[in-house]
């Protein structure tokens, strides 16, 4: 068994109160959810588990992005998610290193057009552990994903935070069904 850490979307336009899209950032805070990514981050480096950083984001031009897409359509109309702003730099509470791995995703599912797949086999990796934003939609889309790649899939369920704590619960409920739920306080 291998393992790796998956982060996905601490970005500022999801998780900070002054972001274009903040969905997510006030039960970011009212639950912790950085620090407790943080402790997640800090068990993965511990034990020489690759961390895998993820985010959303568009070209300055916006060629990449669905225009019929409810969720990404209006994002150039208000320049969010733009990968040259601000607004997709990884929150400055985020413990994130210069030299870690960072992939950037142009939808929903991290696994979707990106490099994710092939640097998880490259590392011979079996398990992946996933925390992040938000639960309902890039963390569900990426263990489904996962799953259906056979990778064996954790969720730490308190360093992962929806729009609001019933559609967390939900989804965590929904996924208990394809992955191990975990709490930072306890992976191993």
């Amino acid at each position: 068994m291998k393992k790796a850490l998956v982060i996905i979307d601490f970005i500022n336009d999801i998780v900070d109160l002054n972001g274009k899209i903040p969905s997510c950032a006030q039960q970011v805070i009212d639950n912790n959810t950085i620090e407790n990514a943080n402790r997640s981050i800090l068990w993965a480096q511990s034990q020489h588990i690759p961390c895998i950083y993820i985010k959303v984001g568009f070209h300055n031009n916006y060629l990449d992005l669905p225009l019929h897409s409810p969720m990404f359509g209006k994002a150039q109309s208000i320049n969010a998610l733009n990968l040259n702003d601000w607004g997709t730099q990884f929150h400055q509470n985020l413990l994130i290193e210069k030299d870690d791995i960072v992939i950037t995703k142009p939808r929903v599912n991290p696994f979707h057009n990106t490099q994710l797949d092939s640097v998880l086999s490259a590392n011979k990796i079996t398990d992946i552990y996933f925390c992040g934003v938000s639960t309902t939609w890039a963390i569900q889309s990426a263990a489904r994903d996962a799953h259906d790649r056979d990778y064996q899939v954790h969720i730490i369920a308190d360093a992962c935070t929806a729009a609001t704590e019933e559609e967390h619960n939900i989804s965590l409920t929904t996924l208990s069904r394809i992955a191990t739920i975990h709490q930072s306080t306890d992976i191993k």
